[in-house]
């Protein structure tokens, strides 16, 4: 379990909204992730790591 959210991280950090996809589907994490990555990378970076790690 902790090396697929390693490697959900990893993903995330690369390419946001790829990362959040990968977890969720094409739910509206991935298109608020998506929005988010448009605006600015950082933000779509902290909020895909959010999203994965969050329970």
């Amino acid at each position: 379990m902790a090396a697929a959210t390693c490697i959900d991280i990893i993903v995330a950090i690369i390419l946001p909204p790829l990362g959040v996809f990968l977890k969720f589907g094409c739910k509206h994490e991935f298109w608020l992730c998506l929005l988010l990555t448009l605006l600015g990378y950082i933000p779509g970076i902290i909020y895909a790591v959010y999203a994965i790690t969050k329970n």
